[in-house]
């Protein structure tokens, strides 16, 4: 679990929450000033990438908040422990999703542009995986998205995501 010091729980109201390029969370109802709470998500996505992108063995990570704020086609799911962090909450995983150009092969091998629905990254914590928390994230995008898992494409997979 990743911990802050600040209360995840006042940001993030329910267990998995979606971040637009916004960074406000859907079902925020709080009190603070978008400002600092905008501050807060971008501090969240920054730790959450930059984990991400260790665990993949990338040199640079793929999601963090500066990164969101300048896309308007991408989607991040949080996934938060409430009892984590003393009770003020912890970070658990990030699956962001979004529409993405790629070349595809067809069956003869003929490269062809689409721009898909994709997983753009996808992190659970190390000490949370294989617990269910990574499939509790994933079923959570299935149903916000609408879309059928076999319809996402996945750019270069690491190894981890292949295996779930």
């Amino acid at each position: 679990m990743v911990d802050f010091n600040f209360n995840i729980n006042s940001i993030f109201p329910q267990e998995v929450c979606l971040v637009r390029n916004d960074l406000i969370p859907a079902g925020y109802q709080g009190e603070a000033s978008h400002v600092s709470l905008r501050h807060q998500v971008a501090t969240v996505l920054d730790v959450m990438g930059e984990a991400s992108a260790r665990a993949q063995g990338l040199k640079n990570a793929i999601t963090s908040g500066s990164k969101m704020l300048n896309v308007e086609n991408q989607t991040a799911y949080i996934l938060v422990d409430k009892f984590g962090n003393n009770g003020m909450g912890s970070v658990v995983g990030l699956l962001k999703v979004g529409r993405k150009k790629l070349f595809l092969l067809d069956e003869v091998g003929k490269p062809n542009e689409m721009v898909p629905q994709c997983v753009l990254d996808f992190y659970v914590v190390e000490n949370r995986q294989r617990s269910g928390c990574g499939k509790r994230l994933f079923e959570f995008m299935l149903r916000g998205e609408g879309v059928d898992p076999r319809y996402l494409a996945i750019d270069r997979p690491s190894p981890k995501l292949v295996s779930f």
